[in-house]
């Protein structure tokens, strides 16, 4: 007998065949340091603190993969071997010491192999080292301001651009720093609250008013990253983009000397006090 797929199951079967390939090929020509169409994992990592962060998520995938398919073969024998069919007189057995004990300290070995690792993660990200450089980022409505106070103590304003790419990522004025070097991000807002979240370097901290917040990346790769305010704060809180340009220390020190001449007069500062953010 000939079998024939209907006009809803053909239908079925291409939208199911378009989603796969659009996400895996999202997944594989993801570019660093953006996201990608139809992305489902996690962005590609560029620092220490970001290639931890990928472990830490791979390994509990993998555990609470493990611990479903056992709960779900835990379910079937019971369904299979203890129904009515299979049993027409229950067990009348109220406890089994055995397996109580085991019930209890299994998940409490679990979460300790689980809170390890976490705390690992967690000092990583806290313990903030010897910085070779510090950035200062103020979170403002709606648009960044970065100043370098180890470099020449300039400041600029960071301000959405219509004509760049990628689209609601691109900046006027990108943060730059070294590679392979200790950056320390002293974090606070000017207005209200906003979050400075950039996640191919597993960094995300609050940039409160009044408050001083300090995180730290290690850039592994040059090139563009970008992230966004992570914080609803406003009704332009979906323009504020983060772009961090990721150089050499020679084209470093090179930039350093030209943002001194750049930015020396504040322009930027006046521009941006003045302007709302570029939709």
């Amino acid at each position: 007998m000939k079998m024939s797929m209907g006009p809803v199951g053909r239908h079925l079967l291409g939208l199911a065949v378009a989603g796969l390939t659009l996400a895996t090929g999202g997944a594989a020509f993801a570019e660093l340091g953006q996201p990608a169409p139809w992305e489902w994992t996690l962005q590609q990592s560029a620092s220490p603190v970001m290639d931890n962060i990928v472990w830490f998520h791979n390994f509990l995938f993998v555990l609470i993969t493990l611990i479903t398919l056992f709960v779900l073969a835990l379910l079937v024998i019971v369904v299979v071997k203890f129904n009515a069919n299979a049993n027409p007189v229950p067990s009348r057995t109220t406890h089994n010491t055995l397996i109580e004990v085991a019930w209890t300290l299994v998940p409490v070995l679990i979460l300790v192999g689980i809170s390890v690792p976490s705390f690992r993660l967690l000092f990583l990200e806290l313990d903030v080292p010897k910085a070779d450089i510090t950035i200062k980022a103020t979170g403002k409505q709606w648009y960044w301001s970065y100043a370098y106070p180890d470099n020449g103590k300039f400041e600029f304003d960071s301000l959405m651009a219509q004509d760049k790419q990628p689209r609601l990522l691109g900046v006027d004025n990108e943060m730059v720093v070294p590679v392979n070097k200790v950056v320390r991000v002293q974090v606070t807002g000017a207005d209200v609250i906003h979050a400075f979240a950039m996640p191919a370097f597993g960094v995300k901290i609050d940039a409160i008013p009044g408050r001083l917040n300090e995180t730290w990346f290690k850039a592994t790769k040059t090139g563009m990253f970008y992230g966004q305010c992570s914080e609803l704060c406003g009704k332009d809180h979906a323009f504020m983009p983060i772009a961090i340009r990721v150089v050499s220390d020679q084209e470093f020190a090179s930039w350093v000397e030209t943002a001194k001449k750049k930015y020396a007069s504040g322009g930027t500062n006046t521009y941006a006090s003045t302007a709302g953010p570029t939709q």
